[in-house]
C-alpha cells in the first residue's frame, strides 16, 4: 500500500491533521469546563461543530466533485490552523470567553464540513480499485492514530497551559498541509454538472435510491447518536474518576486504541464474509462497551471500555467508507461522501448535543445509559427494515455504481 507514494504522503497529513484536530478538542473541553461546569455547555460544543456542517453539505460535495482535492483540503487545513492561532492568542491575552470558543469551534465544523467529504472521495485517486477497502481501513488507521496520540499528548501538555497546545496544532497543520502539496495525484473524473439545485442535491438523491448505502449511513447514525458519551468525558474524568486533564486525554485516546488495533488487522485482512451480520454484530458490541463504561467507577475499566467501543465502531466505518466509495460513480463520490459526512457529523456532533442536553437533565450516567438502549433498539429495528444490509456478503463483490435511478 505504501508503495503508492501518493497515498503514503496522504495517510501521513491525515495524522497530523487528526492529531491537531483532537489536541485542540481536548484543550477546549477542558477549558471551556473549567469557564462553566456545565453539562449543557459542552453539549453546545457539538452543536456549534454540527451547524455548520448541516448548512454547506450540499456546497461541499459538489466543490469536491468539481475541484482539486489536494487544493480543498489544503485550505481545510489553513483554516483550522488559523482558527487555532486566534485561540492561542485569546487564551494567552486573557481574552477567551465562552462565545468566542463556539465561533472558533464554528469556523473549524465549517472546514471539517469541506474536509471530510475530500478526504474520503481521494482515496480511489490514490490506488488501484482493487486495493481500495484496504487503503480506506489504512485510512482509518491514520484516523485512529490521530486520536490515540492526539487527547493523550493534548492532556498531558495542558499543564503547560492551552496556549501551548494551541501553538502545537498549527505547526502540525501547516506539516499536513506541505505533505498535501507533494502529492502528485492521478486525474479523476469530475463532474461536468451544471451548478443547479439538482446537482447540488444529487448526493442525497443517490443515496434515498440506493437501499444497501441508506441503510449503512442511517443505521450509524442513530447508533451513535444515541449512544455516544465523548461530550460528558470531561465530567466522568474529574467528577466519577477524580482525575486531571491527562485522564481526560487517556480517555479520549481510549476508544482510539482499539480502533487502530482492528484498522490494521483489516487493512491486512479485509472483511471477506457475512459483512452484513458482522455490521449489526459490531453495534451489539458497541452498546455493551458505552454501558460498561458508563457504570464504571475506576479508569483502567473505563479505558477498557472505550478500547472495545472503539474497535466495534471501526468495524462500521470501515464497512461503510468501503460500500460508499465502491457504489458511487466518480463523478459523483464528493456529493455522495458529503452526505455520508453529514450523516457521520449528525451522529457525532449532534450526539454530543443529545450526550450535554441529556447529562444536564439527569446526570451523565443516566444520560449514557438510556443512549445505548436507544442504539439497540435501532440495530434490532434496521435488521428488518433494510434486510439488503443483512444479505451483503463480501465487500470484494460491491459493484462499481452507476445507479441511473439517483438521476431520475
Amino acid at each position: 500500500m505504501f508503495g503508492h507514494s501518493a497515498f503514503a504522503l496522504y495517510w501521513f497529513s491525515r495524522i497530523a491533521s487528526i492529531l491537531s484536530f483532537y489536541m485542540m478538542v481536548v484543550a477546549i473541553g477542558w477549558q471551556l469546563y473549567e469557564l462553566t461546569g456545565c453539562a449543557f455547555d459542552l453539549g453546545l460544543l457539538g452543536l456549534a461543530q454540527f451547524a455548520p456542517m448541516l448548512l454547506l453539505t450540499v456546497f461541499v460535495g459538489h466543490a469536491a466533485d468539481r475541484y482539486d482535492h489536494r487544493v480543498i483540503l489544503m485550505c481545510c487545513q489553513i483554516t483550522e490552523a488559523i482558527a487555532a492561532l486566534i485561540l492561542a492568542v485569546g487564551t494567552a491575552y486573557g481574552a477567551l470567553n465562552i462565545y468566542v470558543i463556539y465561533a472558533i469551534v464554528a469556523v473549524v465544523g465549517g472546514a471539517r464540513a469541506f474536509e471530510i467529504p475530500t478526504m474520503a472521495a481521494i482515496v480511489p485517486s490514490l490506488v488501484p480499485r482493487r486495493l481500495v477497502p484496504s487503503a480506506l481501513a489504512w485510512f482509518a488507521s491514520a484516523n485512529q492514530t490521530g486520536q490515540i496520540v492526539g487527547p493523550a499528548l493534548g492532556g498531558v501538555l495542558y499543564v503547560l497551559g492551552p496556549t501551548t497546545v494551541y501553538a502545537i496544532t498549527i505547526a502540525l497543520w501547516c506539516l499536513g498541509g506541505a505533505m498535501l502539496s507533494m502529492m502528485r495525484v492521478e486525474k479523476a473524473s469530475r463532474s461536468t454538472e451544471p451548478l443547479s439545485l439538482r446537482s447540488l442535491f444529487g448526493g442525497f438523491r443517490f443515496v434515498r435510491h440506493d437501499r444497501v448505502i441508506l441503510g449503512t449511513l442511517s443505521l450509524d447514525m442513530f447508533a451513535v447518536l444515541l449512544g455516544g458519551a465523548t461530550a460528558l468525558l470531561p465530567i466522568f474524568a474529574r467528577d466519577i474518576l477524580e482525575t486531571g486533564p491527562w485522564g481526560l486525554g487517556l480517555l479520549r485516546s481510549a476508544p482510539a486504541v482499539g480502533a487502530l488495533a482492528v484498522s490494521v488487522l483489516l487493512a491486512h485482512r479485509p472483511l471477506t464474509q457475512h459483512v452484513g451480520r458482522v455490521l449489526f454484530s459490531e453495534l451489539t458490541i458497541y452498546g455493551v462497551s458505552v454501558t460498561v463504561f458508563a457504570l464504571s467507577t475506576v479508569m483502567w475499566l473505563s479505558l477498557g471500555a472505550l478500547a472495545a467501543m472503539g474497535a466495534a465502531d471501526v468495524v462500521s466505518v470501515v464497512i461503510r467508507f468501503s460500500l460508499v466509495q465502491l457504489r458511487t460513480p466518480p463523478e459523483m463520490r464528493g456529493r455522495v461522501s458529503a452526505v455520508n459526512g453529514l450523516f457521520t457529523g449528525t451522529s457525532n456532533q449532534l450526539g454530543d448535543f443529545r450526550a450535554g442536553v441529556m447529562g444536564a437533565l439527569f446526570g451523565a450516567v443516566p444520560a449514557v445509559v438510556i443512549g445505548v438502549v436507544g442504539t439497540i433498539l435501532v440495530t434490532a429495528i434496521w435488521m428488518f427494515l433494510f434486510p439488503e444490509l443483512r444479505r451483503i456478503r463480501s465487500l470484494d463483490d460491491v459493484p462499481a455504481g452507476t445507479q441511473p435511478s439517483a438521476k431520475a
